[in-house]
């Protein structure tokens, strides 16, 4: 096999590569990506056997052929040599790698092509189109608020679900869910999936923010197409939460505050907080929102920041991290939280459910749980 290709463009398809293969063994297959050289074209893929990535470059072809190579090797001599074309020659298993305009050459050690795990075909896969905005949009809002906990698997991917026109993506830990509806998407009707949180993380940084994709979610897999990149997945199997019956209804009291306000008196406060714990106080009062972190042994801190609430005073314990992160998915100045109040012997605390969401209301929320003082 023998082919000429531009080091720029290539490391641009090595470097996701890299992001699918786990394994960093020089010995294990899984660590190499796959090369078929045909038709003037290179064919790119990679593995952990779970996820799959597949791409299609341009090539100038000599020789056709296929062989598998270390990924991280060959990511690391091209990273080392200048912009330009660059000779890549296999002879039995030894592959040479030669830029034209240098006196160096690079030689690696190759493993068979039979024995790269089979990648499977997106051929007669129904595929359906979606804006790249709004699908990224929603991996975003969720792929946060994923459980890390490996004996409720089913918690550690993200729901996705079709309901006439409307899409929803769902993602939950137990303590927290971030939910997001976006209506308007005649496309056909496919199984609810949870999708696992590595090839969301691999579109939501290679997917374009203009123009289409291709969506496919079919026999237990997901298939996701834009430009020449292709990827693929075994969908998570179990059975996710009824999360409609976790989102609270009819709230009747809400506070709103400006989010920069809110973001940077965090940013100040958490630095007392026990990370341990994560907890901070949020104290609301007539047109005063009061952020506490809780007195430990390296001490204690609080601010008060102005927000938009007339009512009783209230008082709720909420892990930062829970607020923290929709904070940056949110899009709107202002941040409103919704809430009832549960008020015991004259104490009025919030101990139930709370919605985090933007002014205008919007396709999205999240749901937190509040903790005990």
């Amino acid at each position: 096999m023998k082919f000429t290709f531009d080091r720029d463009a290539m490391i641009k398809e090595i470097s996701i590569a890299q992001e699918i293969i786990t394994n960093k063994s020089p010995v294990s297959i899984l660590s190499n990506i796959l090369i078929i050289a045909e038709n003037n074209s290179l064919t790119i893929k990679a593995t952990d056997s779970t996820v799959k990535f597949t791409t299609v470059i341009p090539v100038d072809i000599q020789e056709e052929g296929r062989t598998t190579i270390f990924c991280d090797k060959f990511m690391s001599i091209l990273s080392s040599l200048p912009s330009g074309e660059i000779e890549f020659i296999q002879e039995d298993i030894g592959v040479t790698i030669k830029p034209i305009s240098k006196k160096v050459k690079f030689q690696l050690k190759s493993q068979a092509s039979d024995k790269f795990p089979e990648s499977g075909t997106s051929d007669n896969v129904p595929f359906f189109e979606l804006p790249a905005k709004d699908f990224k949009e929603m991996i975003k809002e969720t792929i946060f608020a994923v459980s890390d906990d490996r004996n409720r698997y089913f918690m550690t991917g993200v729901y996705f679900i079709k309901n006439g026109e409307t899409l929803t993506m769902v993602a939950t830990d137990g303590r927290r869910l971030s939910c997001d509806n976006k209506t308007g998407f005649s496309i056909p009707d496919f199984q609810p999936a949870i999708i696992p949180t590595k090839i969301l993380s691999c579109i939501l940084k290679n997917a374009p923010d203009e123009g289409n994709i291709q969506v496919a979610v079919v026999d237990k897999s997901i298939f996701v197409k834009f430009g020449n990149l292709e990827f693929s997945s075994v969908l998570i199997e179990g059975q996710f939460p009824n999360y409609q019956k976790v989102i609270p209804e009819n709230l009747t009291m809400s506070f709103m505050v400006n989010k920069a306000d809110l973001d940077a008196a965090l940013k100040r406060t958490t630095i007392m907080v026990d990370k341990k714990v994560s907890r901070i106080i949020f104290k609301i009062s007539s047109g005063v929102l009061k952020l506490i972190s809780p007195e430990s042994d390296i001490g204690t801190a609080d601010e008060e920041i102005p927000c938009r609430y007339d009512g009783q005073d209230i008082s709720m314990a909420l892990n930062f991290t829970y607020v923290t992160e929709p904070l940056k998915v949110i899009d709107s100045e202002n941040v409103v939280f919704d809430f009832n109040i549960n008020d015991v012997d004259g104490d009025a605390n919030i101990t139930k459910a709370v919605i985090m969401r933007s002014e205008t209301g919007g396709d999205y929320i999240h749901v937190i749980m509040p903790m005990n003082y």
